[in-house]
């Protein structure tokens, strides 16, 4: 069978012999016919394990975006098709930090739509000639998705615009998010085709493909693969509005790294995370990491940069030089303010123009002298809006120019048609200021760009009558809600909605003395020029190395239909617990140790009741009743509750508090496990912890006799967090010098004596059952938090040691697929409880034929 792998379909393309066949074969089109794919499980998608073998050693990596970076058009004489490499494409440049020996592999969508007639042909001589797979969709489903879903969904709403109205964006369309869904399993087909898994990354870009990530885990389950989201992730109030919430969030987690260009949009996405998915996150060595069943997915947080070599070649080109001269000459007297951005409604051109006009109105001296330069870009959308945005700029651009112009002078210059990027470049080395006022962008390359070309070259020194060895100086007044404004510090930082605050800022562009502009200018140049597109790209596939170096250390499998699919990385040790295999154990063996949390095994899920399950207490009493069974319950909570609760089960071991007291059967005194002189200490955290309930809604204060606990499970997930970090902090300040212990769990921060834990409980059973001449053959341990790993640690040991049987049965086992101490699991509550009735109809069924020899005596001399 032949491999799937990218080198043997490039052997196709190249008329290679990957088989015996020495036939030329076509490249395979993959569904280029129209329709729609609903979120159900792929038939043909059931991988566990990366299943394609490697066949090339050298490192590789696949680029997905939503555009090939081609530029492509079609020859009118012969009507054949003309490619070649877009120079201007951020996945074309970064490619230059990914090294030489890193092949490189594109897939997307080609600009122009190409005949389903001519499409095999086409793809043919892109993997020949530029390694590009096209992805080819039908015009109704990539209208559907690109400027249905794409541009009237997630464009606006991760730019802060919510659909309040039919006008702005429109209603979420089912319709649209099938299409959306359909293009992402389409692009994956195609990374498919060339993948060779074991041993390619794959770095998909951007909010076009954010579900991608999950039909190729689902595929491979061990893909090494990174995404980054180049537009901003908004606040968790404004992406909570979002139908489909949760499954874009599923299908980014099964990516292994995820970047973001600022930390505001990363903390977004985590607070995301937290919020509607209950994950929370870790910071370890300066990483960020999301526990995702077992997985930890790398949150990566860097600016992309600007490829400078491309602006320093066209900064040297002869027509950059002669446009720089007939700009100087048209403005000659005059200050250039420049501004470019696109026509669209979150770039701020209107605020500008009106911070322009304000500025002429506050600062009169400034007219004849002050010149805004405003380059449109055509929008990448469309729609009304659109259209709005460019009559209002116009109609502000003629007031202004009526109100303050001159003959020979225009306050602002509107230039809305398409320009060369050389002539871009020559705006650039003249403007003495750069505005960028947008209201919400991901990150907005325009400061870069115009930081390099300010600082120029010796050609375009002499043409501006400049000394090249003088330093260079610049000005950037920049809005707060950009990605490229935490990292220029040295700009102007401005709220664009403030017209009065923008207007001001650009004064003090103006006015700034020469030696400021320039130490300016040097900071700004050397963050720029060293944190380019090429660091970026290095920086990513680094972490992306980093995040995927444990993947064949572990087991992998998948769970989940349809985008709600993840995989379930733990370690090779770690294995669901089998019943038959327990139950076996269970039936010979004759002394057994069996210890069970409480939350874990007799709560019902469901309900916000503490009170224990009936059948689960019935249960639990028929273990109790087998001799053979010791059987002891394990609980955070106090010993009266329990006492009440479990009056029933006479045989039945109770450990309250976390193990500080036992009670091994209904009819003893409770012990402590340890001694504890007193418990003055209670007097200093009680008062600490009453402040914290106070400022914090939704918390509580659990009074126990040997503990203290404050729990948040009710407050705000954020807040709460916060005010148990600062609790923590708070408490272990002013007990550093009692003999206590303070330790934060899940949703609580508890307070107890030193020594005291779940762990105690495990070695006073199994001692005490060794001093009864009972050495444990069989042991059952289940539990499903942080302070059940105690009880876990210590039976493991005690497999090496003298507490239990040589030929023990040892079952640490955890309640779902999480990393613990233990080295079995079980899906749920309701899984344990069907065990637990198995094993108790197994002590049934062993009593009732167990022999009575007294009565069959009798019997026999009758």
């Amino acid at each position: 069978m032949v491999s799937r792998s990218y080198s043997n379909l490039l052997d196709l393309a190249y008329g290679g012999t990957p088989t015996l066949s020495q036939e030329k074969k076509r490249f395979r089109r993959v569904a280029t016919v129209p329709g729609l794919l609903s979120e159900v499980e792929d038939d043909n998608c059931n991988s566990v394990n990366s299943d394609a073998p490697s066949s090339v050693s050298q490192e590789r990596m696949i680029i997905v975006g939503n555009q090939l970076p081609l530029r492509v058009h079609q020859n009118t004489d012969d009507e054949g098709w003309c490619f070649s490499w877009d120079e201007d494409s951020l996945l074309l440049q970064l490619k230059d930090g990914l090294g030489e020996d890193v092949e490189v592999i594109y897939v997307g969508c080609l600009k122009e739509e190409v005949p389903p007639n001519e499409q095999d042909d086409v793809a043919q001589t892109l993997l020949e000639t530029f390694k590009c797979v096209p992805a080819f969709l039908p015009p109704e489903l990539f209208t559907k998705f690109y400027h249905g879903f794409c541009k009237q969904h997630l464009w606006p709403l991760f730019h802060y615009m919510l659909p309040l109205s039919p006008d702005l964006g429109g209603r979420f369309d089912r319709s649209l998010w099938q299409a959306y869904v359909s293009v992402n399993k389409i692009f994956a087909d195609k990374v498919m085709e060339v993948i060779n898994p074991d041993d390619d990354y794959v770095w998909v870009h951007d909010y076009h493909l954010m579900v991608l990530p999950t039909f190729l885990r689902k595929r491979f389950n061990r893909v090494k693969l990174g995404f980054f989201l180049h537009s901003p992730f908004p606040s968790s109030e404004i992406y909570r509005t979002l139908p489909v919430r949760e499954e874009l969030l599923r299908a980014l987690l099964n990516s292994d790294l995820i970047g973001f260009h600022t930390f505001d949009y990363a903390r977004h996405f985590l607070t995301c995370c937290s919020r509607m998915l209950g994950l929370s996150y870790q910071s370890k060595r300066g990483y960020i990491g999301l526990e995702y069943y077992g997985r930890t997915v790398s949150i990566k947080i860097l600016p992309v940069g600007i490829h400078i070599g491309q602006l320093q070649s066209v900064l040297n080109l002869p027509e950059t030089e002669s446009k720089v001269a007939e700009l100087r000459n048209k403005f000659r007297g005059q200050t250039v303010m420049l501004g470019v951005d696109d026509m669209d409604i979150f770039k701020g051109i209107s605020l500008k123009l009106l911070a322009m006009e304000q500025l002429l109105m506050q600062h009169t001296e400034n007219a004849g002298q002050v010149v805004l330069v405003q380059i449109a870009n055509p929008a990448r959308g469309r729609g009304r809006d659109v259209e709005e945005v460019r009559s209002e700029a116009y109609a502000t651009v003629k007031r202004i120019n009526n109100a303050f112009g001159r003959p020979g002078y225009d306050p602002v210059v509107l230039i809305d048609t398409p320009l060369q990027f050389y002539e871009r470049i020559a705006y650039y080395v003249i403007a003495e200021c750069c505005l960028v006022t947008a209201v919400r962008d991901g990150m907005n390359l325009i400061p870069y760009e115009y930081i390099i070309c300010r600082q120029g070259n010796e050609k375009l020194d002499q043409t501006l009558g400049l000394n090249p060895l003088g330093p260079k100086r610049s000005m950037l007044v920049v809005s707060e809600f950009i990605g490229c404004s935490p990292s220029l510090s040295g700009a102007i930082r401005v709220n664009p909605w403030n017209i009065d605050a923008v207007a001001d800022a650009m004064d003090s562009a103006l006015i700034l003395s020469e030696e400021e502009k320039q130490l300016r200018h040097e900071k700004h140049y050397r963050y720029v020029s060293t944190h380019d597109v090429a660091y970026w790209a290095r920086s990513f596939l680094q972490d992306l190395e980093r995040a995927c170096r444990d993947h064949l250390r572990k087991r992998c499998w998948g769970i989940g239909f349809g985008l709600g699919f993840r995989v379930v990385a733990m370690d090779p040790n770690f294995r669901k617990l089998s019943v038959e295999h327990i139950v076996a154990a269970y039936k010979r063996t004759k002394n057994r140790a069996i210890l069970l949390d409480y939350d874990s095994t007799l709560l019902l899920t469901s309900s916000l009741s503490t009170i224990p399950n009936v059948e689960a207490v019935g249960i639990l009493n028929n273990l109790c009743r087998d001799p053979k069974n010791v059987v002891f319950l394990v609980s955070a909570k106090d010993r009266k509750t329990l006492t009440e609760w479990f009056s029933c089960c006479e045989k039945l071991g109770i450990a309250a508090e976390n193990g500080y007291f036992i009670r091994p059967k209904h009819d003893a005194d409770w012990e402590t496990c340890i001694s504890v002189p007193d418990f003055d200490w209670k007097q200093i955290a009680e008062p600490v912890m009453k402040l914290y309930t106070e400022t914090t809604d939704g918390s509580a204060i659990e009074t126990k006799e040997s503990s203290l606990v404050w729990n948040y499970r009710d407050a705000d997930p954020d807040f709460g967090f916060c005010q148990a970090k600062e609790l923590l902090d708070h408490l272990e300040s002013v007990l550093a010098n009692e003999p206590v212990l303070v330790k934060s769990g899940q949703h609580i921060v508890e307070v107890k004596p030193q020594g005291v834990n779940k762990g105690l409980v495990a070695e006073h059973l199994l001692v005490t059952m060794k001093q009864k001449g009972m050495l444990p053959d069989f042991v059952l341990c289940i539990g499903d938090d942080r302070s059940d790993e105690d009880m876990f640690e210590v039976i493991m040991r005690a497999t090496a040691g003298p507490y239990l049987s040589p030929v023990a049965d040892v079952f640490a086992c955890t309640v779902g697929q999480k990393c613990s101490k233990a080295k079995y699991y079980v899906e749920d509550r309701t899984e344990i409880l069907r065990m637990f009735q198995v094993l108790a109809n197994a002590s049934e069924h062993a009593s009732k034929i167990a022999p009575r020899p007294s009565n069959r005596a009798i019997i026999d001399r009758v």
